[in-house]
């Protein structure tokens, strides 16, 4: 799948992203990185305070933000513990099989499905706010705290479990592609247009080549051309990205 929606459900967020031609969206704005604003391009994420350690309160009306996060093995109900959280609502519902489901067999049914009702509106008003148009995307969830997903979303066209999706970022690190990225500033009025792109462009394979791509499988995964109006001499803004394979040594 080239373009989806991502959802990568944990003990405490939900992070919601794009897959855009099989690679992530990037994020038009800044990024802040510990307080910090950054100018450095990073994937578009949303993330929201829901996860399998989320608190239900309010009467199952409000899941999160406070959340037990990694100390769900103890503090759950169906781990032994007294603190209700959005995985004990996704056992007592069915969806997942964890800790001790006689546990969670007294929980009002009522409160059972308004905190799973409340949970899939949080993830579908998450996609809604990401999606690219109103027209529905697959959604890929991943991530541990999948399991609270059991029903449909009103925003999916599909709703994908893959296998071994608690751990998706491990398998995502060990098969990403290598990439290289050249961004300049020229002037048409002193190049050739063709000849420009088809320098940058060469040299992002050499980017890409001594980030240890293979040669054999690079392609161009993106080109921004902008024209620079405020500007003299014709003069634009390109970006190209190629990406391949990692290259396999014996």
């Amino acid at each position: 799948i080239a373009d989806a929606i991502v959802v990568d459900i944990g003990g405490t967020t939900v992070d919601v992203g794009v897959l855009a031609k099989g690679f992530p969206r990037e994020s038009n704005s800044h990024i802040d990185v510990g307080g910090v604003r950054t100018n450095f391009r990073m994937p578009d994420i949303l993330p929201i305070g829901l996860g399998g350690g989320s608190l239900v309160t309010e009467n199952g009306n409000r899941l999160g933000p406070q959340s037990v996060g990694h100390r769900l093995v103890k503090e759950g109900l169906v781990f032994g513990g007294s603190t209700l959280t959005a995985t004990d609502i996704a056992v007592a519902n069915g969806s997942a099989d964890v800790g001790d489901v006689s546990r969670v067999a007294d929980l009002d049914p009522a409160l059972i499905e308004r905190a799973t009702v409340t949970m899939h509106q949080m993830i579908d008003d998450a996609v809604d706010k990401m999606r690219p148009s109103e027209e529905p995307v697959p959604v890929i969830l991943v991530g541990g705290g999948a399991i609270l997903v059991s029903r449909e979303l009103s925003t999916a066209s599909e709703v994908i479990h893959p296998e071994h999706a608690g751990v998706a970022n491990a398998i995502g690190a060990a098969i990403a592609q290598v990439g290289g990225e050249v961004e300049h500033i020229v002037s048409y009025a002193k190049i050739n247009r063709d000849d420009a792109l088809a320098a940058a462009t060469e040299e992002a394979r050499h980017k890409a080549m001594a980030a240890g791509a293979d040669p054999d499988t690079l392609r161009v995964l993106d080109m921004e051309e902008t024209t620079m109006s405020y500007m003299d001499d014709d003069a634009a803004r390109i970006r190209i990205k190629v990406v391949g394979d990692l290259k396999q040594t014996p």
